[in-house]
């Protein structure tokens, strides 16, 4: 007797599956709708709450400093003054840098690390996360915004649309929170953030281009090809120049090939300001090299995030000095004193601007929502405590709103400057509210100091922070992991840099949602085999030891079965059963009887699965086969149960285990060679 024969042997019998208990329809849908939204429980926290209280715990559920602000101490302040200071350093000189990206007055971004971050200190439920404008977003609006209005030629509408698109991405996050459908942010995985990212960094580095080499005009496009013909093709008077001039000089061939020799390595510097290239490598290269030795000693961290506010201020006493404004080096300019002017009354919600505003804003609404929620989950991790996603969602979108109708563009929480805080040892979300008071003193006394900054070495902070979102690391460890996620990354990446920002978001999300869609419509079904001496049955492709039982054939099923993949499975079911019997025809052993269904991993079904296996048993019938179901879970047995296909499958070809089944199904064969044999000993006799 073999290994799957004692199935029976060490046991009275197989244990039956038996139906769930009836349960209300309204029952079921609640507890549907509970796991779909609710899946963190988060009224848990009311239950044993009653009168004023549960009023309190409702409004430090939604205000989580009302919970930590009583236990606040002296001694954690004093981390997260040390905190805010250093990260008020990092977030002026972004803030300025980040504005100019999105072709907004550069005070703009001094507004929008105000007071954004006292709105987050109240509302938000990370310790870690710092507030404030990101390159992406920044890249974004220009980009989408600049493609309807020209910031340059139309200043105060483009101005509007900034705030109006800001209203709408912090209602749209608000809206998710409040309903409870953050999982649609899930589907920005993990490989189309990296790819995306990247490409959303090497498209903001490019642009950086023209205020590193002191370009008058730029391309307003974003797309690789675009910019590398903003930059090479800016010298095409000056050849015409050169080229008038070598017809006018009765110059020998000889000067005129070793001149044509120094002009072709030197004519495109010729439109480039020399003093901008020279100022703005320095720069960068002091900024990759503090950044450097900060990843090398983690205690040096304070160096990489003063490093920015330190090439400000050294520059703008080099512009300063040199009046090198003179000279062809653009800079700041004025910006404006003071805290953040209402702009209430700036919002566009007319046609046909309205639509521009509202894309505008969900595109940016969406990406801002996952890299702040990625950041907060990551730093909540390194520190043992959770976050609430939907509470965060919240949070953002209140901020924006809030900042919409105070002069403040988008903004979340970047990676750099969350790094930053954490590294500095920020203890509560009151960091922020150290930066929004330093920033507020920026804006109330220092903004004249800024006038003399270089756009230049803006540029240059701006590429070195975006150097730090190419992670290649993770794109190679995507090529050896999973080469499909690896296409996913790779395609967020390209549609962004050859395409647009949009380009490459859609091309990533749509990548992701077909490999969604293709996992749903192509489940994975595999042969399963017994390991010898257990009673354990593994797939055969991946356990070489795993031995196929005779006359059985066994296959699990790895998915829910829907419409979508049904008529796939019944395909799929019945080449297994027509491989294994030619298999067996060309081994000459036992005809095929039992065709065995591990439903083990098939945790719902629809109608059309419910039709599919009812059409399989009529097929397995007429072929003369059985079929046995194993290991159906509750909603399976229900389903079948009442659509009557169970009375056609036979309740008693229904087990438990795969080796239950298995052993029934060897306990039917053993006995129906014993009736052969003990007929064919009949009719010799």
């Amino acid at each position: 007797m073999g290994n799957a024969d004692l199935a029976l042997t060490d046991m009275e019998g197989p244990h039956r599956v038996p139906l769930p208990p009836e349960r209300p329809f309204l029952d079921t849908f609640r507890a549907n709708l509970k796991e779909t939204f609710f899946p963190d429980d988060p009224f848990r926290q009311f239950k044993n709450e009653r009168g004023s209280r549960k009023v309190v715990s409702a409004l430090q559920y939604f205000l989580p400093i009302l919970e930590w602000a009583p236990k606040y101490s002296f001694g954690l302040f004093k981390s997260d003054l040390i905190a805010g200071i250093t990260i008020a350093s990092l977030a002026i000189p972004q803030g300025i840098s980040y504005a100019k990206l999105a072709n907004l007055p550069p005070v703009l971004g001094l507004y929008s690390s105000f007071v954004p971050p006292l709105v987050y200190a109240m509302m938000g439920s990370s310790k870690d996360l710092a507030v404030g404008t990101v390159a992406v977003a920044s890249l974004l609006i220009a980009s989408m915004l600049g493609k309807e209005v020209s910031a340059a030629e139309n200043p105060g509408l483009y101005l509007k649309l900034a705030f109006t698109a800001t209203f709408f991405a912090g209602v749209f996050e608000a809206a998710l929170g409040l309903l409870r459908l953050g999982f649609i942010v899930d589907f920005l995985s993990h490989a189309t953030i990296v790819g995306f990212m990247a490409g959303a960094a090497t498209v903001v580095c490019l642009q950086q281009l023209k205020g590193m080499l002191g370009l008058q005009h730029f391309t307003t496009s974003t797309d690789l090809v675009s910019v590398m013909e903003s930059v090479f093709t800016q010298t095409h008077q000056v050849k015409e120049g050169f080229c008038v001039f070598f017809q006018k000089q009765e110059t020998r061939q000889t000067e005129k090939i070793m001149l044509s020799t120094f002009i072709v390595l030197c004519l495109y510097m010729l439109q480039w300001r020399w003093e901008s290239v020279v100022l703005g490598s320095c720069f960068l290269f002091f900024l990759l090299l503090t950044r450097y030795l900060s990843k090398r000693n983690p205690k040096f961290f304070w160096i990489s995030a003063a490093a920015p506010l330190t090439s400000v201020v050294l520059a703008s006493l080099l512009v300063y000095l040199t009046r090198a404004e003179n000279h062809g080096v653009q800079v700041i300019g004025y910006l404006k004193k003071g805290i953040n002017p209402p702009s209430a009354t700036s919002l566009e919600f007319s046609p046909p601007y309205i639509m521009i505003a509202l894309k505008t804003g969900i595109i940016t609404g969406v990406i801002a929502l996952a890299e702040g929620i990625a950041v907060g989950r990551s730093f909540a991790m390194y520190k043992n405590y959770q976050i609430d996603g939907n509470k965060e969602m919240i949070a953002f979108g209140m901020m924006n709103i809030v900042g919409s109708l105070t002069s403040c563009y988008l903004t979340t929480g970047p990676f750099s400057r969350s790094a930053v805080n954490y590294n500095a040892g920020c203890k509560t979300a009151m960091s922020n509210v150290v930066m929004a008071i330093a920033v507020m003193i920026t804006l109330l006394f220092l903004t004249p100091l800024f006038h003399y900054t270089p756009l230049v070495v803006l540029s240059a902070i701006i590429i070195s922070a975006m150097l730090g979102l190419i992670d290649y690391e993770a794109a190679i460890h995507l090529w050896h992991v999973d080469k499909i996620d690896f296409c996913v990354c790779l395609g967020a990446y390209l549609g962004v840099v050859f395409g647009s920002v949009e380009i490459g978001l859609v091309v990533a999300v749509t990548i992701s949602i077909l490999r969604v869609l293709l996992f749903i419509a192509r489940p994975r079904t595999t042969v399963l085999g017994n390991i010898p001496n257990s009673m354990v049955y593994r797939r055969v492709d991946q356990y070489p030891i795993a031995q196929s039982i005779p006359g059985i054939f066994i296959l699990h099923i790895d998915a829910p079965i829907y419409f979508a993949n049904a008529s796939y499975l019944r395909e799929r079911i019945s080449r297994g059963i027509d491989d294994e019997e030619d298999a067996l025809k060309t081994k000459g052993r036992t005809n095929l009887q039992y065709v065995i269904l591990d439903l083990g991993a098939v945790g719902s079904i629809d109608t059309s699965g419910i039709s599919m296996l009812e059409d399989l048993k009529k097929n397995l019938d007429r072929r003369g086969l059985q079929l046995v179901l194993a290991n159906p879970g509750s909603e399976i047995m229900k389903k079948l149960d009442k659509s009557k296909v169970l009375e056609g499958i036979g309740h008693e070809w229904i087990f438990l285990t795969v080796a239950e089944a298995v052993g029934s199904c060897n306990f039917m064969l053993h006995t129906q060679k014993q009736a052969d044999s003990n007929g064919t000993h009949d009719n010799m006799v």
